[in-house]
């Protein structure tokens, strides 16, 4: 479901003679339906980078990374837009969403935006709120006045909604009490279960135990860092 071979990237300092710094090299990666695949190493082993060019957010200088069949490397904008609504779910540790828009609403629109009807997708996000006990009063509110504690539970939901093909996961437990982080970890699980191809960051190592098939250790990719 997802291949990464030969991935290599680079940042360019503009700012200090345009130095081109080596961050990635020579990554590779497989994961199958139905498997979660824990990405471990130090700070700055390149981690995130890495989920950023899964994502499409960041460019990668060469190799390629194939998500159900489309190559985010080299694929078209309008792909990698396409991709993201259909294939590949993303849940961050911050919640980014267009002010004024009801949390029902947030956690329902990567539903509506693959046409499930407006009912049975606010049905879902009812659900997702409840579970991750967001208190039903706060439904109608826009999330941007929330705690972090209350918006992480929604992206989280939000992230959750679509049951996406493949996903990524940045610290989905990060600062969850015991009950939320049981009932994300179910999420994992769940979603492991139909199919999903799951790529995470877990610093909470019980956690990752519990849900990951494996561990690829990032720091072998990077430059200096390899033991």
């Amino acid at each position: 479901m997802i291949e990464i071979k030969n991935l290599s990237k680079t940042f360019t300092l503009h700012n200090q003679g345009s130095v081109v710094i080596p961050v990635m090299e020579a990554a590779e990666l497989t994961v199958a339906r139905g498997e979660c695949v824990a990405l471990t190493g130090a700070s700055g082993a390149g981690k995130s980078t890495l989920m950023r060019m899964i994502y499409g957010n960041y460019l990668a200088a060469g190799g390629s990374i194939i998500v159900d069949g489309v190559d985010v490397v080299t694929a078209e904008p309008r792909e990698i837009l396409a991709l993201r609504r259909d294939v590949l779910g993303y849940v961050s540790q911050f919640l980014r969403v267009v002010p004024r828009v009801p949390t029902l609403d947030v956690v329902a629109e990567p539903l509506l935006s693959v046409d499930v009807e407006t009912e049975a997708a606010r049905d879902r996000a009812r659900d997702l709120l409840a579970r991750l006990n967001i208190p039903e009063r706060l439904w109608s509110l826009s999330p941007t006045s929330f705690s972090g504690g209350e918006q992480q539970r929604v992206n989280i939901a939000r992230g959750f909604a679509h049951t996406y093909p493949a996903m990524l996961l940045d610290e989905p437990t990060a600062s969850l009490d015991a009950a939320n982080r049981e009932t994300v970890l179910s999420l994992i699980e769940e979603a492991k279960a139909r199919g999903a191809a799951i790529i995470g960051i877990f610093h909470d190592e019980a956690a990752r135990d519990r849900v990951c098939d494996r561990e690829i250790d990032v720091s072998v990719f990077t430059p200096g860092m390899a033991a």
